[in-house]
């Protein structure tokens, strides 16, 4: 058995590797592609681009203006003279945010009473306009929390300041920035899309070349032609995540502070989950092109209803229900419980034993439909 194990692993290996054009395809590109996905996926807004209207013009008003500049999430790009611009510059996407001051908002404030602010923000994107409008209300706050102290000051002297404050503390991710969160979630997906690929066509091209009917007649049995398929693609799948977590650690500077064994022996088993999904996809493809299309129609449900974009709670009760026969949701709990949290086996438990079992249950059907097409 291992004899032959051996023989139809080096004839893959010889196979995959035969053509000098897979090796950048395998190495280079997963590289490209985090480097790419890591900046494109993030969820910080940073630079919003903001139009005033300042029908006060005072210190007051430019003050709160200059808080938000400061803060670095919104650049000022035009200053409105009336009604009409205000609304033309929002029309125009030349501003996301429109900040207005009426007149007499300095009065208002030095004799103690509200002082309204309009915003006005584009929510065509609500995501990003909740997260924009939150930054305003923060920034407004503490201006005007730093207006009552003064004011308090003023009447009461130095010694009635508060005499406590809040102070806010992220556990796991210290500057809450969204691409140490994202950036795991990349490496399972990259991992998937290239092992998934590979592996859907390893079967199917024995079909169509012609050398499916000699492999039938030779004393190689499923299990072993299963065997002999998948692990030349194990052995590349691990090394594209020692790869691909590697530039996450020193070019993204993605923190890993949980067992690197557990690392490694986690991703043993979604690789397992992978390859064995990409040899059943084979073994039920007639063509290349059906296996390929195959492909696309398992990996975009996969990652939709992994966690890795929306949260898994938002959605619907029966869609939540969905999600358990999906590998990429375990994987991506446990990369992140690893990389930022740094919890242990005694926690991700579940995740490792429920892709265990996946793993085994997917290469049993492979080689069960395989010896049928076999016979």
């Amino acid at each position: 058995m291992i004899e032959r194990i051996l023989h139809m692993l080096k004839k893959e290996w010889i196979q995959l590797f035969r053509d000098p054009k897979m090796w950048p395809v395998l190495f280079i590109m997963p590289v490209v592609q985090i480097l790419i996905f890591g900046y494109a996926a993030t969820t910080d807004v940073r630079n919003v681009r903001t139009a005033v209207y300042d029908l006060d013009n005072s210190v007051a008003s430019r003050e709160l203006v200059a808080r938000m500049e400061r803060s670095g999430y919104f650049q000022v790009v035009a200053y409105v003279a009336d009604e009409a611009q205000a609304q033309d510059v929002l029309d125009r996407s030349q501003a996301t945010l429109l900040l207005r001051t009426n007149k007499g908002f300095s009065e208002a404030l030095a004799g103690g009473r509200s002082a309204p602010v309009q915003v006005l923000i584009d929510g065509t994107d609500s995501n990003t306009a909740r997260v924009v409008l939150g930054y305003v209300a923060r920034i407004a706050g503490e201006y005007s929390n730093s207006l009552l102290v003064q004011r308090i000051e003023r009447q009461a002297g130095p010694q009635a300041q508060p005499t406590f404050t809040l102070a806010s503390r992220a556990w796991f991710n210290d500057n809450l920035e969204s691409r140490d969160f994202y950036v795991p979630g990349v490496i399972a997906i990259l991992v998937m899309l290239s092992t998934l690929m590979l592996t859907s066509m390893a079967v199917v091209r024995e079909r169509e070349v012609g050398t499916m009917e000699q492999i039938i007649v030779t004393p190689i049995r499923p299990i072993e032609f299963i065997l002999g398929k998948s692990l030349p693609f194990v052995l590349v799948g691990l090394f594209e995540v020692l790869l691909i977590s590697l530039v996450g650690l020193v070019w993204f500077d993605i923190p890993l502070r949980g067992s690197k064994l557990l690392l490694a022996g986690s991703s043993l088993l979604y690789l397992m989950v992978s390859i064995g999904a990409g040899l059943l996809i084979s073994t039920a493809s007639r063509t290349q092109q059906q296996a390929l299309m195959l492909t696309f129609f398992f990996n975009f449900p996969a990652i939709l209803l992994s966690g890795f974009m929306f949260p898994i709670a938002n959605m619907p009760q029966a869609v939540q229900m969905l999600t358990y026969l999906n590998p990429l949701r375990y994987f991506l709990v446990i990369l992140r419980g690893l990389f930022l949290k740094g919890v242990g086996l005694n926690v991700l438990w579940p995740q490792v034993l429920a892709l265990a079992i996946m793993g085994v249950c997917v290469f049993w059907l492979a080689a069960r439909r395989l010896s049928k097409r076999m016979v």
